[in-house]
């Protein structure tokens, strides 16, 4: 395939990328955040005037997907289309500009990434061997330790494998990258990403495994199919194979590689800023420009994660109020490259301040005057003011300086500078009152106010026009001046609305939003919750049965591991199956923030209750007890949780943090009998959520009786707070 310079044609190129997503669970508003940013990008590069390529798409291999895909009583093929589509759904609804949308089982991308392989291969850079040791089925990851071995990125207990795999030379390549990041320091954004992944290369690369045999949901090796291609490497390969890299037609791979910005979440820096053009280097294929990586997505002040069932839908948002609000809300309130929170409190608190009652206000007033004192005709501006036109051109530069370094946060607070100048200015200049005066001099007077103040509102509007395009759309036109998409943006200057323009039809643009709105929007999100663990409970159901159609009644597994007569939780068994049913629900809802593969906290497997009368069987080892971490811990605060009547709401003290923890004991204690009171917990379960409240850990108490009185774990001794039992 011949490979050429990356062409220049009249006008200047821009390729951006956002992750592939993984198709193991539903988009969700972390997805949303690295897309609608993209987009922004996409359409500002598009107004100034240069040729982009947007892409996105789907990442459907891997034996995570193929887990993910049983479980749902489905093919791979057949799950990972499903799931694509919903993704390519919602952003078709949001009427996101991608140009191209990859999915990992297209046969280009299947050609793509074997002819990279065999390029690798022929120079040199992958060889057979065998791998013995950790793996992470989650983060698609190998990991080095024994087993039982966290993964470092996910924490998951890693599983041990061992199988024959095809090795890439990673380690030949520590000194180049080295070399690279300190020779283009922009290579890598923001610098708290760059010293991180400088830190992983100068602690030592190791040869990468690209190859697995223990499952067959992905791309073979060519010639030798019992393998398939690690999942990194194919879906990496995303970028250039959408351009037709590996095929005849490489028109495109020519004209936009190499890219000019990938997007990513930063738990997937490694893999794109290490593994990503160590391999291209090898292929001898240039690098990409930059790799800019934003933060997560915080909502309850915790990442967004099915674990913690703390995620937020983006259609939740747009049901409500609309597009544009989510977009202006995740640009604007997230310094991009930073972690940001979310919360239906902030985002309609937002939108009421700064476009109902910023932009959509100032649009609405000064184009109503308009109507009112000049029949809907943009009257003759002579008279324009000189100080709202330099504010205007200044806060335009600005913005663009902001936006090129993907700084949207301050970028918009240059646009909304502007808007509260144009407010400020029709306040003192009080057009009303010099309509009033019927005479020629006030006239003149009132056409000049309203011409500055309609002319700021084109500048503005063509300014903020990538973030907030659908209101930006209905602006232009009702400012008379047709579809914004089709207008010459690249040169935005003063002076280019024509007077005498007829305004078109006039509509609220951002209606305000009042309290109920939240209401509705955390209800649309308990309802969607119900939903997916009802439809996770039919798929179970669905793919038992097929299981008991084609091999008769499926062997039941081993009692958990519990040792008895301890209960895990506290919880009774009605309360412990409720937390399974809220567990699954947020499974089944979420997937990686943003990625190929963006690893989240992890769902810890629920701990069923065992009764008395059954035996703890098998036993366990040593190792597995050392896995759980119990500590002491004071009670501090207590009470009760309203409408559970078996639980309580816990705050203890670790004596190095203190958590919040819900413990079913409330028919055996009272609040007020506990504070103070020593007790034992799980301290490293990841958090869950029970009756819409977060339980980060699990106290210990025994089982006691028919009925499964719980007694707390305490001590006869004064033991110190946060000492660990062994």
């Amino acid at each position: 395939m011949p490979i050429q310079d990356k062409k220049q044609d009249t006008k200047p190129t821009y390729y951006l990328t956002t992750p592939i997503y993984y198709v193991n669970a539903r988009p969700h508003l972390g997805h949303t955040y690295t897309t609608v940013a993209a987009d922004a990008v996409a359409r500002w590069k598009r107004m100034r005037g240069y040729d982009v390529l947007f892409l996105t798409g789907t990442d459907e291999h891997g034996q995570k997907i193929e887990r993910s895909a049983a479980k749902a009583g489905k093919t791979p093929q057949e799950f990972a289309a499903e799931v694509s589509s919903e993704f390519r759904g919602l952003w078709d609804r949001m009427g996101l500009t991608y140009d191209d949308y990859i999915r990992t089982t297209e046969p280009r991308h299947k050609q793509g990434v074997q002819h990279l392989f065999s390029e690798l291969q022929k120079r040199g850079f992958i060889y057979k061997g065998t791998y013995s040791g950790q793996y992470c089925v989650w983060d698609e990851l190998y990991v080095e330790g024994t087993p039982g071995t966290p993964c470092p990125d996910c924490g998951r207990i890693t599983e041990t494998v061992s199988e024959e795999n095809y090795f890439f030379k990673l380690s030949a390549f520590e000194r180049k990258l080295l070399e690279y990041y300190e020779q283009h320091p922009e290579f890598i954004r923001p610098e708290a990403r760059r010293n991180e992944v400088m830190a992983f290369v100068q602690g030592g690369l190791r040869d990468l495994s690209i190859s697995r045999t223990s499952f067959n949901w992905g791309i073979p090796v060519p010639g030798d199919e019992k393998h398939v291609i690690y999942v990194w490497m194919d879906a990496l390969a995303n970028y250039i194979t959408a351009l037709g890299y590996g095929s005849e037609n490489c028109d495109n791979f020519n004209k936009y590689w190499p890219a000019d910005v990938h997007l990513i979440g930063k738990e997937i820096s490694r893999f794109h800023c290490v593994y990503w053009p160590a391999f291209l280097m090898a292929a001898e294929l240039p690098l990409p420009k930059s790799v800019v990586a934003h933060g997560w997505l915080l909502f309850e002040q915790s990442k967004m994660s099915k674990s913690r069932g703390n995620i937020v839908r983006a259609e939740t948002v747009l049901d409500v109020l609309g597009a544009d609000a989510l977009r202006y809300f995740l640009l604007r309130e997230v310094t991009f490259g930073q972690d940001g929170s979310f919360s239906f409190d902030a985002l309609v608190q937002r939108y009421n301040a700064d476009l109902a009652n910023g932009y959509g206000n100032l649009v609405s007033r000064t184009l109503a005057m308009i109507v009112k004192y000049f029949d809907g005709v943009v009257p003759a501006g002579e008279a324009a003011d000189a100080s709202i036109r330099a504010t205007l051109e200044q806060q335009t530069e600005q913005f663009d300086q902001r936006l090129e370094p993907l700084d949207f946060s301050r970028g918009l607070e240059h646009a909304w500078s502007a808007i509260a100048a144009v407010d400020s200015y029709i306040t003192a200049q009080a057009p009303w009152k010099v309509a009033a005066k019927d005479e020629a001099e006030s006239r003149a007077k009132l056409a000049g106010i309203l011409y500055t103040a309609s002319e700021a509102i084109r500048m503005i509007t063509a300014l903020v026009y990538p973030v907030i395009p659908e209101a930006a759309t209905k602006v232009w036109q009702q400012l008379g001046l047709g579809d914004i998409a089709k207008a010459d943006l690249k040169d935005l200057k003063w002076g280019d609305l024509p007077s005498g323009t007829k305004l078109g039809e006039l509509g609220s643009v951002f209606p305000r939003a009042e309290k109920e709105a939240i209401e509705r929007m955390q209800k649309m999100e308990e309802d969607r919750q119900s939903q997916t663990a009802a439809d996770q409970e039919a798929a179970s159901e669905q793919a038992a049965a097929r299981q008991t159609k084609t091999s008769g009644p499926a062997e039941q597994p081993p009692p958990p591991h519990v040792p008895e007569p301890f209960s895990a939780t506290g919880l009774s068994p009605e309360q412990e199956a409720d937390a399974v049913a809220q567990q699954a629900a947020a499974d089944q809802q979420v997937g990686p923030v943003s990625a190929v593969s963006d690893p989240l906290p992890p769902p810890q497997p629920v701990v069923e209750p065992v009764s008395p009368a059954v035996p703890a069987e098998p036993k366990i080892g040593i190792e597995d007890f050392a896995k759980v971490d119990l500590r002491v811990a004071i009670i501090r605060v207590a009470e009760r949780v309203p409408k559970a009547d078996r639980l309580l709401r816990l705050e203890v003290d670790l004596g190095y943090e203190q958590r919040q923890i819900l413990a079913g004991i409330a028919g055996a204690y009272t609040p007020e009998s506990l504070i103070g009171r020593k007790v034992v917990i799980v301290a490293n379960l990841a958090p869950r959520k029970l009756r819409g409240l977060e339980s980060n850990g699990m106290i210990v108490a025994a089982s006691i009786g028919e009925k499964g009185t719980p007694v707390l774990a305490g001590f006869l001794e004064d033991v110190e707070i946060g000492a660990r039992l062994k």
